[in-house]
């Protein structure tokens, strides 16, 4: 009688996986390798390690309406009653798209103009700088986080990888997995069959999944029961993948030979699991590479494929769902169109809560960093700050559940952070919307996010953001973590033309300021007040940019003479910097919320090493204080 091959010890699912994943790590089966593709080939890739925008986008200053493109200061005095007509030289006409070039800094629209038949055109209204007009950067600026390590490529990732001037991506090289069917009965599909025969649908099943979980799958012959053969299929199949699935032979039939083929050609760790189908498992090593044994039945074969192998070449992803979130600004619609507002999404005190992110068409950026949408119906002036909408989501409900929200001051390692974070805790996120300082702090006032990033002087006591928690907070319940010291400056083009030195030397010229509220523009009012100097004096004082790195594109771009940022931005964007005088930037939260998990594996990484290690690559910060909590 021949010799049946009986099974191991069964074990539970979790013992067997801990058992065979520690042996693998030995064996450095998880240590990941980059391949480089090109981008228009890359969606559900792996983005290997974080791409930074080697250009910005827009490129140039651009029409963002059909129109024409004129001097803001020309067109001061026109109204309805009384219009302005301006000459051939003073306008030129504007396509959506095209450039807005010096003298031009302005876009009407060309439903707003009347054209007169000598060539001249009336305009019935004065119009600010920078009316319609996407300026450089707007949506990228160069040298900005595109996409974080470990980010699944998505349709919209790859339009901002080109955008930003990334033709070709480094990404997670894909496991190639052998697929050897076992077994004298099985026969392929579509063969003329006989008494006995199988039909081999496992291998095709198993290609799907493998293709599913983000592997490459290759098929190859079924193996007669034949020990030599099998033994020679799986030494080739070893050779040319990462990881080897044999389909039957598993069990403890007379012809079942792949355990103990196993056993000569490596170390069998697991053969028979406690679960029901799925029991004959083989989970093995060979050369240092995982082989798997699946059973025949194909129930068996899918479940144990969904426990032991998907695990070891990536996960599964979700669709779409939609759930209740509350709304943490105000959203103004048009009453004319349907609107789809994209949003980013996180929970604090168990409400999702959603933050409307930027509505420009040209907006790429927003797809890809946005959490869900909202859909504003026709006819409607929008949603109210507090009220409940349905938020479409991108990502799993699962995942907004554990992502935890920023609402405040723009600082570029909030993106160092949130990358390191999603890495050293998985399943863990970062959802930062850059606000500013004081549009944070009421956020965090009203409940809308769990940490307020702010770095606001107080004039009196030129201490940072302790006053300011005080006057908003005085029942208390609040804390702040001290995060780093950076230094502010005036950011100026290479070589310094203008010779500026100092705030001081603003007076006349272009200026992009930060919006209101901002920590940034509080300093440079304290400054200007301090030094006696009217904001007037500044040239495009009222031009806002959202982030550091939108001044740091528009003084690189030439639109503007100077822009007062932090000392990473200009490096980063090949600027000159004077520096101004070094601040705080901070961390408000609620005192309840340090023990939130969340909270704390964001503070691990504030305070842990790789983080301290990016901030000294950046240059220009300093962490004394990191981590220090303040009670206010």
């Amino acid at each position: 009688m021949a010799e049946r091959n009986l099974y191991l010890k069964p074990v539970s699912p979790e013992e067997a996986s801990e058992k065979y994943g520690r042996i693998l790590e030995e064996n450095g089966y998880f240590t990941e390798t980059a391949e480089r593709i090109s981008t228009y080939d890359a969606a559900g890739r792996i983005i290997f390690s974080s791409v930074y925008a080697n250009c910005c986008s827009p490129l140039y200053n651009s029409a963002a309406m059909d129109g024409i493109a004129v001097t803001a200061s020309e067109t001061e005095g026109a109204r309805e009653e009384r219009p302005l007509a301006l000459q051939k030289g003073h306008y030129m006409q504007v396509d959506t798209g095209d450039p807005v070039t010096a003298p031009f800094d302005a876009v009407i629209m060309a439903e707003d103009i009347n054209e007169l038949e000598d060539g001249s055109v009336e305009i019935y209204a004065s119009v600010p700088v920078w009316q319609h007009v996407r300026p450089v950067g707007e949506d990228i600026a160069a040298g900005e986080m595109v996409l974080p390590k470990g980010h699944r490529v998505r349709a919209v990732d790859i339009g901002a990888l080109l955008a930003s001037g990334h033709p070709e991506v480094d990404v997670v090289k894909r496991r190639s997995v052998g697929i050897l069917p076992t077994g004298t009965e099985i026969v392929p599909s579509g063969t003329e069959t006989k008494t006995g025969d199988i039909i081999d649908s496992n291998t095709g099943m198993v290609a799907g999944l493998v293709g599913e979980a983000g592997g490459l799958a290759r098929r190859y012959g079924i193996v007669q029961d034949d020990r030599k053969m099998l033994r020679e299929r799986i030494a080739a199949a070893l050779r040319e993948n990462d990881l080897v699935v044999v389909i039957a032979g598993s069990s403890a039939g007379r012809e079942d030979f792949t355990a103990s083929v196993l056993g000569e050609m490596g170390e069998v760790v697991v053969h028979g699991v406690s679960v029901k189908p799925g029991k004959p498992v083989i989970l093995a090593v060979a050369e240092g590479k995982p082989v798997i044994g699946l059973p025949g039945y194909p129930v068996s074969a899918y479940l144990a494929f969904r426990m032991f192998v998907e695990p070891l070449i990536s996960s599964r992803e979700t669709g779409e769902e939609k759930t209740e979130a509350v709304l943490s600004k105000r959203i103004v619609s048009s009453l004319q169109y349907r609107e789809f507002v994209r949003m980013r999404a996180g929970t604090v005190g168990g409400r999702v809560i959603a933050s409307p992110m930027q509505r420009g068409a040209g907006a790429l950026m927003s797809l890809v960093r946005a959490d869900g949408y909202c859909i504003i119906p026709q006819k409607s002036e929008g949603f109210e700050a507090g009220e409940t909408v349905e938020l479409h989501l991108l990502r799993p409900r699962s995942e907004i559940e554990k992502t935890l929200i920023s609402v405040g001051s723009h600082d570029m390692i909030m993106d160092e952070i949130g990358e390191i974070l999603s890495r050293k805790f998985p399943g863990l996120s970062l959802s930062s919307a850059h606000v500013g300082s004081m549009a944070g702090l009421l956020a965090l006032k009203r409940g809308e996010t769990t940490v307020a990033p702010t770095h606001l002087l107080d004039g009196k006591t030129g201490v940072y953001n302790v006053a300011v928690l005080k006057e908003l907070f005085p029942e208390g319940g609040v804390v702040l973590v001290k995060g780093v010291e950076r230094i502010q400056g005036i950011m100026v083009k290479k070589g310094n033309p203008l010779g500026i030195n100092g705030v001081e030397s603003l007076r006349g010229k272009r200026y992009v300021n930060r919006q209101k509220g901002a920590g940034t523009r509080v300093l440079l009012d304290y400054l200007l007040k301090e030094k006696g100097i009217s904001p007037k004096e500044l040239v495009g004082y009222e031009r806002e940019a959202a982030t550091h790195m939108a001044v740091a594109a528009a003084v690189d771009r030439g639109d503007v003479d100077a822009g007062m940022g932090i000392r990473a931005a200009a490096d980063a964007m090949g600027l000159d910097f004077i520096e101004v005088r070094p601040e705080e930037y901070d961390f408000a939260l609620r005192e309840k919320d340090l023990e939130d998990p969340k909270v704390k594996a964001f503070l691990a990484v504030l305070t842990g090493a790789e983080f301290l290690a990016r901030l000294d690559a950046m240059g220009g910060y300093a962490c004394t204080k990191t981590g220090t909590v303040i009670r206010i």
